[in-house]
């Protein structure tokens, strides 16, 4: 942090006293080199020049930078901090969560009508950051920012996501399923259950497994849907067949804005979701995701593309901004890529001439990444590093 606040005192020096500051601009700096991606971190605040005094509000989800900005300020005048620091007291102590849900809907703003900005499956760990009426502004393991109502995840103290970390836990390993109120398939169900959900463990009964929600609630998942978490975790193995065979047990899943999960993905929900369930954990969207793993040095042909890839999409820079990335899909070989567009998930290919040729997608074509180079590592880490 202290090479960062240098590099911006630095850079504002040229400034040449109070008089020609602009506080504005100081903000923006600082907000670039701290927050440079509003998805992952809040660096909301705002400055007004009141005489010699610099009175600063608005919140903030990182104290580094909010405190680097002071000490910068008071080097120029006094400063008034009246900024929020996140979390803050209208979720304090309970700043913790995990959802309690099958699928969580976390939105943009605050409401339902509001854009669905990503999903997280029940026994997702949540930090909870503030709240609005019945809107909690959460951020998920992979540290993407939205609201998230209260009925959707139950709130903790840390110690209570201490307990619930220890405990014995299984993961929904089938597609799709049901909880029962009872070990009976004729039982009225509890809730609904997508891959990837995690539950505490209880106590097999007539071919059932007892299993606990975050909230409180128990029922019934048949045998033989679920493993140990703890083994699920250590028997990850994101090679190659795995990846792909992965993939393609979403074909025809139904395309949805923000959704990650088995009810519906996004193009990089998709990825996502195929990556986790193999163990590993990327960025959420398709512009984070070109930012990691081992950019490979291919054109629109793709040479030197293997299997189990990630291809991007979007538009070159146009002098204005640099280069957008809007979509992104799993190679597959011989041209051909598996991706949700289009309405669902499905197989496209970038070869003219085949019957599946996405003439779209050539024209948008971009870069290519491998994930499995060193997997684990820097920004790609483990699931059972990360939740």
């Amino acid at each position: 942090m202290m090479n960062r606040y240098l590099w911006i005192i630095l850079l504002l020096a040229g400034c040449r006293g109070e008089a020609k500051l602009k506080p504005n601009n100081a903000i923006e700096q600082f907000r670039l080199a701290f927050a440079p991606d509003h998805r992952t971190d809040w660096f909301d605040i705002q400055m007004e020049k009141q005489g010699d005094t610099y009175v600063l509000t608005g919140e903030t989800t990182l104290p580094e930078a909010k405190d680097s900005l002071v000490r910068y300020l008071r080097s120029q005048g006094s400063v008034v901090d009246q900024v929020r620091l996140l979390p803050d007291s209208t979720v304090l102590p309970y700043h913790r969560g995990v959802v309690s849900v099958s699928v969580a809907n976390i939105r943009s703003k605050p409401g339902h009508s509001q854009e669905l900005a990503t999903q997280a499956l029940l026994g997702t760990p949540l930090e909870v950051l503030k709240k609005e009426d019945n809107w909690n502004l959460v951020r998920t393991p992979d540290r993407y920012l939205g609201y998230l109502e209260d009925g959707a995840f139950a709130s903790m103290q840390q110690p209570d996501l201490d307990r619930w970390d220890q405990s014995a836990k299984v993961i929904y390993t089938a597609e799709m399923g049901l909880v029962y109120q009872q070990p009976e398939p004729s039982a009225l169900p509890v809730s609904d259950v997508v891959a990837g959900c995690v539950f505490q463990a209880g106590l097999s009964r007539d071919g059932f497994l007892e299993v606990g929600f975050p909230d409180g609630r128990s029922g019934y998942i048949p045998e033989g849907s679920y493993l140990d978490y703890q083994t699920w975790l250590a028997t990850r193995d994101p090679s190659v067949p795995n990846i792909i065979r992965t993939a393609h047990l979403f074909m025809g899943r139904p395309y949805l804005w923000g959704g990650t999960s088995g009810k519906g993905v996004d193009c990089s929900g998709f990825t996502k979701m195929v990556f986790y369930l193999n163990g590993l954990v990327l960025p959420r969207d398709a512009s984070q995701q070109a930012l990691v793993g081992t950019k490979i040095k291919t054109g629109a042909d793709l040479e030197n593309c293997q299997p189990g890839d990630l291809l991007f999409f979007g538009y070159p820079p146009d002098g204005k901004r640099g280069e957008r990335i809007t979509h992104v899909a799993i190679y597959l070989g011989n041209g051909k890529f598996i991706n949700s567009a289009e309405g669902r998930v499905q197989i496209q290919s970038l070869h003219e001439g085949d019957a599946d040729f996405a003439a779209q997608r050539l024209e948008t074509w971009r870069q290519a990444r491998r994930m499995l180079d060193h997997p684990g590592e820097g920004d790609i880490p483990w699931v059972k590093d990360v939740y």
